[in-house]
């Protein structure tokens, strides 16, 4: 008898599906076109690819997390209608990297358990670096974005970055599992804030400073701000101190005022985030452009296909979020937020459900990693912090940053199972 928990994903996901054969239908008819079975091309790939997860699913994890898929592919199914609406030579690209998501995200099942992954937490922190290193001396720049974090293969750019950052949290999972009893115990204290025990933070420090520092090298600071974020989160779920994440962030702020003097990027993005205006037709002009969108797209937006984004550089990967203010409204922006919030809710009530501590600071973890990331990219686009060039997840244009977030998806859903 099939689970009542796969009946209702399968229940869910003819939605994310009609969500893009509609967009991808009205744009269509905005545009003059004609509406043949070549239009919904893409909706049938992406149907077909959402039928064999769930099928693959169903019989693999057939106890796993109810929500999870659905709600992650209707995420994609928007960032695909919106590709195709700022880019539309690259909505079938991004098409295909949907699909290669959702097949990495069933390799998943090839792993023994995911407290396999434990056994090898260093193996993990030192791919995690050693992508870094490799990024930094052949990274290439085919953007021109200013900071070469791509390895080029041919017609396809891989951002290593976002396998780094998985490869991290499983490492942060395994390590602060092992000390979490250690961590606990307060250290030395200083005014009202006790040290964690120094000798038992050491490899957790060495590893997170060393890919700290080459994302600085790197000039690649969003996800430096990123990991520094999920690993103070980590920490004070292995610990329950908040003394410690009150440490780091007092730490964090020190760092952010020496790059501000140090390095020009950030300088540049400080000055940008301080006062975009007066500098509204050089370095600020992005950000200008990508507040005057969110500001006339009103309640219900111009529709879509109906505003002019394109004036926002980059809008594609970095202010898609400005692009569906503009056309979908605050309503469509805050329907975004809101499926942002149920994943998040999801991956953490995944979490609390673990049975053993490994699998549930894992889960936190990767959560947290799409927490914040789309955090800090919505927050940047509303000017609520510096820009960081981070992407958001399942939306902006990207194949690497599609295929690492459904990888996350894959092992929440392994752990949904494996703990349920």
């Amino acid at each position: 008898m099939e689970a009542p928990d796969q009946k209702v994903t399968r229940a869910l996901l003819p939605f994310p599906v009609a969500i893009l054969a509609a967009g991808l239908v009205l744009l269509a008819l905005v545009r003059r076109q004609v509406v043949d079975w070549q239009t919904l091309t893409g909706a049938g790939l992406f149907a077909a690819g959402l039928l064999v997860a769930a099928l693959v699913t169903g019989v693999r994890w057939p106890r796993s997390d109810p929500f999870l898929l659905p709600l992650a592919a209707t995420l994609a199914a928007v960032g695909q209608v919106m590709t195709s609406r700022l880019e539309p030579t690259l909505g079938p690209r991004q098409g295909l990297w949907v699909l290669a998501g959702l097949g990495a995200m069933l390799l998943i099942a090839v792993l023994p358990s995911i407290e396999w992954l434990r056994e090898y937490r260093y193996t993990w922190a030192t791919l995690a670096i050693a992508l870094q290193v490799l990024t930094l001396i052949f990274g290439r720049d085919p953007n021109g974005s200013g900071a070469a974090l791509w390895f080029v293969i041919g017609p396809i750019n891989v951002q290593p970055m976002e396998a780094v950052k998985l490869l991290l949290v499983v490492f942060l999972a395994a390590y602060l599992e092992d000390y979490r009893e250690l961590l606990a115990v307060a250290g030395a204290r200083i005014g009202r804030i006790r040290l964690p025990p120094l000798p038992y933070l050491a490899p957790i420090l060495v590893m997170s400073g060393a890919a700290v520092l080459l994302f600085w090298l790197q000039k690649d600071l969003g996800p430096a701000l990123l990991f520094s974020t999920v690993l103070l989160s980590m920490l004070y779920m292995a610990s329950g101190r908040f003394s410690y994440v009150a440490l780091g962030v007092g730490l964090l702020v020190l760092g952010f005022i020496l790059a501000d003097h140090v390095v020009n990027t950030v300088h540049t993005r400080v000055t940008i985030w301080l006062d975009p205006w007066s500098n509204r037709e050089t370095i600020g002009y992005q950000l200008v452009q990508a507040l005057y969108a969110l500001g006339s797209g009103g309640v219900l937006g111009a529709g879509l296909d109906m505003g002019a984004p394109r004036y926002i550089p980059a809008v594609h990967t970095d202010f898609v979020i400005a692009a569906i203010g503009e056309e979908l409204g605050l309503a469509g922006s805050l329907a975004v937020v809101c499926l942002f919030v149920l994943l998040v809710q999801r991956g953490f009530a995944v979490a609390l459900d673990c049975r053993t501590g490994f699998s549930a600071l894992l889960a936190a973890g990767l959560t947290a990693v799409l927490a914040f990331q789309a955090l800090i990219i919505l927050a940047g686009t509303l000017e609520l912090i510096p820009l960081t060039g981070i992407t958001l997840p399942f939306i902006s244009y990207g194949g690497s940053s599609v295929v690492a977030n459904f990888v996350l998806i894959g092992l929440l859903l392994r752990i949904s199972h494996e703990n349920a």
